[in-house]
C-alpha cells in the first residue's frame, strides 16, 4: 500500500455552481467540503456560464473553513474547459467524473501541472478524486486509483454506475463494487468514499444515521452530500466516538505494558488482544486526532 498525506474529508456536500442561494449560504452548513458541481447539477446549456463563475464561488463557500473541490463534466473538451477556469488557490481538488484508464487520469494532471505552474501555484496543490462509474473503468480500477500523486480519494458514482450496467442503484447491487473499491483505494493509500446504500434518499435521518455507520464498518471515510440535513450526521458517524477513542488509548497503554513485560499479546474483557487489534486502535487515536486538528482549523477560519 502506498503512503500519502491524505486530508479529512469526512462529508463532501454538492452545491450547484450556478445558483447563488445555495452558494451564499453553503458556507454555514459545517462540511468538510464543499463540492461545487459543473456537472448533473448544471443544465447543458448554462454550463459555459457555470465554469466562469467556479473562482468567485469558491472564495465564497470557503469562508467557514471547508476545502473546495469542484465536480467536473465528461466528455474531454469540456472537462479542459471546466479545469481551465478552475485552477486556483481557493480550489483544493477537482473530482474527475466517469475516470476511464490511467491515461486519463494522467492527461488531466498534465493540464493541472501546466496550469498550476503558469499561475504561479504549489505544484501538486490541487488533488483529485477519482469516480467509477463504468464498467470498463471498474475493471480498471486498480490502476486508475494508482495513476497519479494527486489523488486523495476515490468512489463508485452510483446513479451512473448503475445506470451504465441495467441495474437498480440499491445497497444490494451497489455493495460488491463499492467493496471492491474500498479495496482499490487502500491498496493505493487514497480515501474510499461513499456509502453502503444509496445517498439519493433522505427525510429519515435515524435510518440514514445507521446507513452511514455500517458504511464505516465497511471502511469508508467519507462521503457525498446531497442535503445539508445530511452533513452533521456524516461527520459525527464518521468521526471516532469519545467511547471508541478511551478504549483505544486503553488498548495501547495495556499493549504497552505487556510489550514492557515481553509479552506480544495480552487480554482484556474476554477478548484476546494482538498486533492487529492495538495497529486499529492507533490507527483510530490518529484518525480523530486529525478530525480534531482540522475542526480547530475550521473554528479558527469562523473566528
Amino acid at each position: 500500500m502506498m503512503t500519502r498525506e491524505l486530508p479529512v474529508w469526512r462529508s463532501l456536500m454538492y452545491v450547484p455552481v450556478n445558483v447563488d442561494k445555495f452558494i451564499d449560504k453553503a458556507h454555514t452548513r459545517g462540511a468538510d467540503v464543499i463540492q461545487l458541481d459543473l456537472e448533473d447539477a448544471v443544465p447543458l446549456g448554462e454550463k459555459d456560464k457555470a465554469r466562469t463563475l467556479v473562482e468567485k464561488a469558491a472564495a465564497k463557500v470557503r469562508r467557514g473553513g471547508a476545502d473546495v473541490v469542484v465536480r467536473i463534466n465528461r466528455p474531454l473538451s469540456m472537462a479542459v474547459r471546466d479545469i481551465e477556469h478552475t485552477i486556483c488557490p481557493d480550489v483544493n481538488g477537482i473530482a474527475i467524473t466517469k475516470a476511464d484508464s490511467a491515461s486519463h487520469v494522467r492527461l488531466i494532471d498534465e493540464l493541472v501541472t501546466e496550469l498550476e505552474e503558469k499561475r504561479g501555484m504549489p505544484a501538486g496543490h490541487t488533488k483529485f478524486i477519482t469516480m467509477i462509474e463504468t464498467p470498463d473503468a471498474f475493471f480498471r480500477i486498480q490502476e486508475i486509483t494508482g495513476a497519479s500523486e494527486r489523488i486523495v480519494a476515490c468512489c463508485i458514482g452510483g446513479e451512473d454506475f448503475a445506470l451504465n450496467n441495467n441495474m437498480q442503484p440499491v445497497g444490494e447491487t451497489l455493495l460488491y463494487p463499492k467493496q471492491h473499491m474500498v479495496f482499490a483505494a487502500y491498496a493505493a493509500g487514497v480515501m474510499p468514499l461513499g456509502f453502503v446504500d444509496s445517498v439519493a434518499g433522505f427525510g429519515d435521518w435515524e435510518k440514514f444515521r445507521k446507513m452511514v455507520r455500517r458504511s464505516r464498518d465497511f471502511g469508508f471515510l467519507g462521503a457525498g452530500c446531497i442535503h445539508p440535513g445530511q452533513v452533521t450526521i456524516v461527520n459525527e458517524e464518521y468521526t471516532p466516538t469519545a467511547e471508541e477513542v478511551e478504549y483505544a488509548k486503553k488498548l495501547i497503554k495495556l499493549d504497552n505494558e505487556a510489550a514492557a513485560a515481553g509479552r506480544g499479546a495480552f487480554q482484556l474483557d474476554g477478548k484476546m488482544i494482538d498486533i492487529p487489534v492495538v495497529v486499529r486502535a492507533q490507527k483510530l487515536i490518529k484518525r480523530y486526532d486529525a478530525i480534531k486538528a482540522r475542526e480547530a482549523k475550521t473554528m479558527a477560519a469562523k473566528g
